[in-house]
């Protein structure tokens, strides 16, 4: 499970023209998930996003979490992060996983993000063509991947 979260002032998904989404201060995940992604995938990330201290405190230094600045997080699904870029100039995106396994860990995902971290999760829609838009705060943007924790 691949994602790149990013620290924003606010953000939002559209899809067919109507906003489906919006925060204000928080992060956007954006998620990628792979066959070999199992519960333990959503747990660690889950945890780590839940701890990841990236938000300024009255020094302007990156030592807040989620919870302590009261924020939120929009979590957008996106088979592209696993795309395979080594051959050719058109990306594969065999690493990807098909919808009936996709679906299932992005809806825990979802739900464990919020049990965790006891913030409101906002969401895209999984396989829609989505405009997603986003004030990045810094810029602070991390990518994580749970198949790389050490």
């Amino acid at each position: 499970m691949r994602i790149v979260a990013q620290r924003v002032t606010h953000a939002s998904v559209t899809i067919d023209g109507m906003v489906k989404s919006e925060i204000g201060l928080g992060m956007l995940i954006l998620l990628g998930i792979e066959e070999a992604d199992t519960q333990e995938d959503v747990d660690w990330l889950c945890q780590k996003l839940t701890k990841l201290r990236i938000f300024s405190d009255e020094s302007d230094a990156m030592n807040l979490d989620i919870n302590q600045v009261e924020g939120a997080f929009l979590v957008v699904s996106q088979f592209t992060l696993h795309a395979l870029t080594k051959k050719g100039n058109r990306p594969s995106f065999i690493r990807a996983a098909r919808p009936e396994v996709a679906i299932p860990l992005y809806e825990r995902f979802l739900k464990r993000l919020a049990e965790i971290s006891g913030r409101p999760v906002q969401s895209g829609e999984f396989g829609a063509m989505m405009a997603v838009e986003l004030l990045n705060d810094g810029p602070v943007t991390i990518i994580m991947d749970s198949k790389n924790r050490e």
